[in-house]
């Protein structure tokens, strides 16, 4: 039986009032606590202005089963919902409980307000959004055991969408972890196995140059700007993002197929000298805070080994600054990597490439398949919440 046909039958014969939420209910204004007053050692959570808690108080003023309306701060407008006794502060409307409403009801009806209530948000000075507007929304009114039924049915689909999420999430963590395994097990050799030299015996770094973000251009030459590195690109590029004209081009430094090219800052340790292969046929102009790194060697090979933990041991030693780190190219020179043969690298580097794809197309299809599910739990809780209007 189809969505449409089952609230059809639902709803049979049943005639669906609509009234001003704030003639069923009371819009409830919380009150304010100091941080002074929170402990994450006290049993209720403090909602204000947002729906992760502010911390916990020691007592509570809204009951379990309350739909609340943030109504301060960047995230003013977004509906949410406790199924614990909590604390509202003055950020955080609540709709207290109606003979008329089923609690939960609510909530999944004003879930798809959320759009509405964020364009009556006051923009000047702190964003606020005012009670009245959301005690002017129209709600349906269809008998209790409708309500609850179409609740049950939303709750079982949110679950299993959260199941879903969860499974896929955990599946994708076991293939980086197994990734992770044989990545590490295939660069560690032992001792006299292979030759091993510095990074600045193998190749030469070139400091790029001069390449602003507001430099970018719909199209143009190719460049690549060093927090493009960690932000948008894998291991591998063929093709850049962004573009700059011609005439700058010609002034800025230039990295060709093969080379690695390697962000030299970051905000943390993680990403500060993440390598970038690029494979594309022409010439790539690349941003200031990276270095082209020209070599003989195979540049998979090379970029796969400054992801063991034996490159993240060396950055942590090696690195400067705190709140932006750094590690500079004489340092990088140092860094020691085991060379076998470039039959052998080619080896390593066609077992790693499988794992790399695999990994990255459940990391890029991940977002895609939640996203799949938030859009087909959002039709069927339009469809389950879309009854007829009441005529004027």
């Amino acid at each position: 039986m189809s969505g449409v046909n089952y609230m059809e039958k639902l709803l049979r014969g049943i005639k669906v009032e609509w009234k001003l939420l704030g003639e069923v209910s009371k819009v409830l204004r919380g009150k304010r606590l100091t941080r002074s007053q929170l402990s994450d050692n006290e049993k209720f959570p403090v909602y204000h202005g947002g729906l992760e808690p502010l911390g916990y108080y020691g007592m509570s003023n809204r009951p379990a089963n309350t739909t609340m309306v943030i109504n301060v701060g960047a995230s003013a407008g977004t509906v949410g919902y406790s199924s614990v006794d909590f604390w509202s502060s003055d950020g955080c409307f609540c709709i207290e409980h109606s003979a008329l409403l089923v609690n939960k009801f609510l909530y999944y009806f004003l879930i798809g307000y959320q759009h509405f209530l964020r364009s009556k948000v006051r923009v000047a000075g702190i964003p606020t959004l005012d009670a009245f507007v959301v005690e002017k929304i129209e709600i349906p009114i269809p008998p209790l055991h409708v309500q609850s039924e179409i609740v049950r049915i939303l709750d079982n689909f949110t679950e299993l969408t959260a199941e879903l999420t969860a499974e896929l999430t955990a599946e994708l963590h076991a293939r980086k972890k197994q990734y992770t395994f044989y990545r590490d097990k295939l660069l560690t050799f032992e001792d006299g196995e292979v030759e091993w030299k510095t990074l600045g015996e193998v190749g030469e770094f070139v400091r790029g140059n001069g390449l602003q973000k507001s430099d970018f251009r719909e199209s143009g030459v190719g460049c690549i700007h060093y927090g493009q590195i960690y932000t948008y690109y894998n291991t591998f590029a063929y093709k850049t993002k962004s573009f700059v004209s011609l005439v700058l081009a010609n002034k800025l430094r230039k990295a060709q197929k093969g080379d690695l090219i390697i962000a030299t800052t970051s905000e943390n340790i993680e990403d500060v000298c993440k390598p970038l292969v690029w494979l594309g046929e022409d010439e790539v102009c690349v941003s200031g805070e990276t270095y082209i790194f020209k070599h003989n060697q195979n540049p998979k090979y090379l970029a796969y080994y400054l992801q063991t933990p034996m490159f993240f041991d060396f950055k942590k030693r090696n690195r400067t600054g705190t709140k932006v780190i750094r590690v500079h190219g004489d340092k990088l020179a140092e860094f020691q990597i085991p060379l076998p043969s470039l039959e052998e690298q080619e080896r390593i580097v066609s077992i790693l490439d499988k794992f790399d794809a695999l990994t990255t197309s459940m990391t890029e299809g991940l977002p895609r398949e939640i996203e799949l599910r938030q859009k087909q739990y959002e039709y069927y809780r339009n469809l389950l919440l879309t009854f007829p209007q009441q005529e004027a």
